[in-house]
Formats: structure tokens, sequence, C-alpha cells
């Protein structure tokens, strides 16, 4: 039989360990620094740079704790050591307590020193500070502006909240537990270094591969860091960005079965006969993504013998509403997902009049 010392060591350790690296379980019953301090924290939507600099000082004084945590514990698990009597425990358990003591007051005099200034001696604030050029004045302005992009709904956002990776259209952000690494999207390049293949994945039960992106900055004051993502998001995160990423390791990345789909259906819509759009008659944005012109019109170009408007292509009187990647998307969504081989061959509805159509059907406007 252990002894109950053994039994909470190993405990300890064991939440120790869950409470700093944490995973689903204990993010889902809410043992996590920004649940357990989100009355103080506030919102993270409202004021991202106050909240993680708020939320990282805690996470120190937090986990800066748990070594007391577990003198505190022993007490408790191991009575007759008499711990609670310092004059009477061991030398060893004397040196934990000091050390667990000096911790402890280390770290509340580094938040403090951190809070003088209202927060302008936070690594984040000077990080922040870092990019405090014409337009921006001081690192304040920069944070007002990563908050201002940040409620924006058309962000690139990925990760778990220990390791997140955040894509604005002006910022690369990357938040780690105790850290924000903040980049200026005109000043950096990203380059893929590394790929790694999962078999099993939480998420999904087909292989996962991780990405590996270096985000580099041309400021000299702003070190190099790493990002990872999925292989299925990087295609979200290409649109997000302003400048291309090299690929400087030759990674073949892998494209999901949608994403495949849709370049073939790009391309298969290029070789059938373009709208010529007419005279008077502006485009509109397209009601799917609202981002960029509406530039196909479904016009019944295929023929088949029979005339069987139940099962065949029908006539859509839509004015063009709804732009190639949207469109695809759409037709990408109705298919049978266990048959991808049929996907090509097979009719949608009109997302709008309902109208059957088919891949040849679909028009671009010129």
């Amino acid at each position: 039989m252990e002894s109950p010392e053994v039994t909470f060591t190993l405990a300890y350790i064991v939440f120790a360990f869950c409470f700093v690296f944490t995973p689903n379980e204990f993010r889902s019953a809410g043992l996590t620094v920004q649940n357990l301090f989100s009355s103080w924290l506030g919102s993270e939507d409202v004021g991202f740079i106050q909240y993680h600099v708020k939320r990282t000082s805690i996470t120190i004084l937090v986990h800066s704790t748990l070594p007391l945590g577990y003198y505190t514990g022993m007490c408790i698990a191991a009575p007759e050591k008499n711990l609670g009597y310092i004059h009477q425990v061991s030398d060893s358990w004397r040196a934990i307590l000091l050390l667990s003591l000096c911790l402890q007051l280390a770290s509340w005099a580094l938040v403090i020193y951190w809070s003088r200034l209202r927060w302008s001696n936070h690594p984040i604030s000077q990080a922040l500070q870092a990019h405090a050029l014409p337009p921006h004045s001081s690192w304040g302005t920069v944070a007002t502006s990563i908050n201002t992009e940040f409620r924006r709904i058309d962000k690139f956002a990925t990760g778990a909240p220990g390791a997140r990776v955040i894509v604005t259209d002006t910022w690369v952000l990357k938040v780690t537990t105790y850290y924000v690494h903040v980049a200026l999207q005109s000043d950096s390049h990203l380059t893929v270094t590394e790929s790694r293949q999962h078999q099993l994945s939480p998420d999904s039960a087909t292989p996962t591969q991780i990405l590996t992106l270096r985000v580099a900055s041309i400021n000299p004051v702003v070190k190099p860091f790493d990002i990872r993502l999925n292989s299925t998001e990087y295609a979200e995160l290409r649109e997000k960005l302003h400048a291309p990423v090299r690929n400087a390791a030759n990674v073949v990345i892998h494209q999901t079965i949608s994403e495949l789909f849709l370049e073939t259906f790009k391309s298969q819509v290029e070789l059938n006969p373009p709208y010529t759009l007419p005279s008077g008659l502006e485009l509109e944005a397209c009601i799917g993504c609202m981002q960029v012109p509406a530039g196909t019109k479904l016009i019944r170009l295929c023929h088949e013998d029979g005339g069987d408007t139940d099962s065949g292509c029908q006539q859509c009187f839509c004015r063009p509403m709804w732009c190639l990647s949207c469109l695809g998307r759409w037709f990408a969504s109705r298919q049978d997902q266990q048959r991808p081989e049929t996907w090509l061959a097979s009719r949608v509805p009109c997302p709008t009049c309902r109208a059957k159509f088919c891949i040849l059907d679909v028009c671009l406007v010129h």
C-alpha cells in the first residue's frame, strides 16, 4: 500500500501539470486562470491587449503559488511529518518551504513592477512600444489599433487558448501562456519551415498535418516567432495575409476535399462560355461574403435527352448575386460528403431561387 505522501505527490504533480498545460477536460470544468478570474480580467473582445496584460500577470502569480500549495497540501496529507511546525521539520522540507515563499514573493514583486506607470513596464507593453512609429505615437495607440481590429468578425483565429494565432488586417498575433507576440503585417514575412503528420487527432478521424510557420519582421526590435496551424486552415490564413508565404522547406501542404473541389470547380467554370452583363446593369457585392463583386450567372447550357425537369437542370432567372468562390462552396456543401467522386456530375439547387443547375451552367460575368 502506497503511503499518503507518495499518493498526494503523484496526484499534485498531475494536477499542476494539467493546470499549467490545460487539457480540454480542465477547460470544460472551468479550471483555468481565465475562468477563475474572469470578473477581474474583463472581456477580451472589449480590450484585447489590456485583457492579456492582466491575464499573463495573474497567471504568473497563480502558477508561482503551486509549490507553496504542494507544501500546504502535504501538511494535511502527511500530518505525522509536522510540516506546520517549521522548527520541527527536516532541512529538505524547510528548504522547499523557503524556495516556495521566495518564488511567491518574487512573482509579486515582478507583477507590481509591471503595473507601474499604467502597465507600461509589462513585456507586452514593451513589445507594442517597438511598433510605436507614425501614425502610432505610443504603445497605447498601438493597443487601441489591435483592440479595434480584434473586434472585427473577419479576423483569422485558430488554436488552443495557450497557443492561439490571430491575424487581423494589420497585425499577426500569437497568444501564449505568459506572453503575446506581435508583428506588423507590412513589416513581416512568413515562411513554412516544418510539417508534421499526426495519425490520431481528437478533432478528426483522419490524419492531421500541422504546419509550422516562421514570422520574421524587418523591425530589428521584434523577435521572430513560430506559429502552428492545421493544414486545412492554411488557405484561410493566406487569404488574410497581404504578403505571400514562402515555402523554404518544400513542404507539401495537404488540402481538404472541399478545397481541392473548389479549385477544380473554378477551373471548369473558366472553360464555360462567359456571360456578358447587359448595359446599365451594375454588379453588386456577393451576398455570400460581401467582400467581392458578384461574378457568376447561372444559365442553362447543358442539354439532356427527355427534358426531365424534375431531375435535370432548370433555367435560373436570378441576376448575378454570388462570387465564384461562394457559389463553389455552396455547390460542395450540398454534396454527399462520403462520395466525392460524384460531386462534379451532380446538380444542386440555386441558393436563391432553388432552380437546379450543374457545373456546366455556371458562367463568369464579363
